[in-house]
């Protein structure tokens, strides 16, 4: 069944969201820039909204969107502060959230080899270790989502000590990520690359259709797992 989006932010990933509905098909609703997201009495109906604007708006975003009956799909990052009132609110209605740092597969994949790799240097106390990552100049937040999510999963798995994060931010890099574990003598690296957005924006549009149906708040390892 075709399903009707909202694009939320039109900026480079809303463009490329919008792109591509088509492909897994989803129809355009409409798409909401800068200047829309102040007046919701005029945002199109759909079924299910795909939010890529900016972090100050989640906040205020969700709460109108689910109070309209759509399925959200979160690709902004930044608003984790604001994580456990907005989850509240989604729960009030009868819709379902898909909340993500990255919704890149390889990147979720990725995150389960973070585990298995904390989880087996963590009984190692020779070894430390580190996150690196690196994206374009303009992102806002540092370190990224996808970072502190990688991190948090290394802590979930038993890896209680020190893991030191790093940023850098230039140009137009889509995304690195690189973990490492560091001993006197070796040190092991794991890296994913993306080499454009598009991996995001698909990412996104497979959630927007596996939300359909489902009542809660879901992760991407949700829609990896169970896709």
């Amino acid at each position: 069944m075709t399903r009707r989006v909202l694009i939320v932010g039109h900026g480079r990933m809303g463009r490329l969201v919008e792109s591509l509905c088509a492909e897994y098909d989803m129809k355009v609703a409409g798409a909401i820039g800068r200047d829309a997201a102040a007046d919701p009495a005029n945002w199109p109906d759909a079924d299910v909204a795909i939010d890529f604007s900016l972090p100050d708006a989640v906040p205020a975003n969700l709460p109108r969107l689910a109070a309209r009956g759509m399925d959200i799909v979160i690709g902004t990052t930044g608003w984790q502060a604001h994580a456990d009132a907005l989850k509240a609110e989604a729960a009030r209605y009868p819709v379902g959230v898909v909340a993500a740092s990255n919704f890149a597969l390889g990147v979720n994949l990725f995150a389960a080899l973070a585990e298995r790799a904390a989880e087996l240097f963590g009984s190692h106390p020779e070894f430390g270790a580190w996150i690196h990552e690196l994206h374009h100049s303009a992102k806002r937040d540092a370190p990224s989502g996808t970072a502190l999510m990688l991190q948090g999963a290394m802590r979930a798995a038993g890896y209680d000590r020190a893991i030191d994060v790093s940023s850098t931010r230039a140009g137009s890099i889509p995304g690195t990520h690189t973990i490492g574990f560091d001993a006197a003598a070796e040190t092991i690296t794991l890296t994913h690359t993306a080499r454009d957005r598009s991996s995001f924006a698909r990412g996104a549009l497979e959630a927007a259709r596996w939300v359909a149906g489902r009542q809660g708040w879901f992760t991407m390892r949700d829609v990896v797992r169970t896709a």
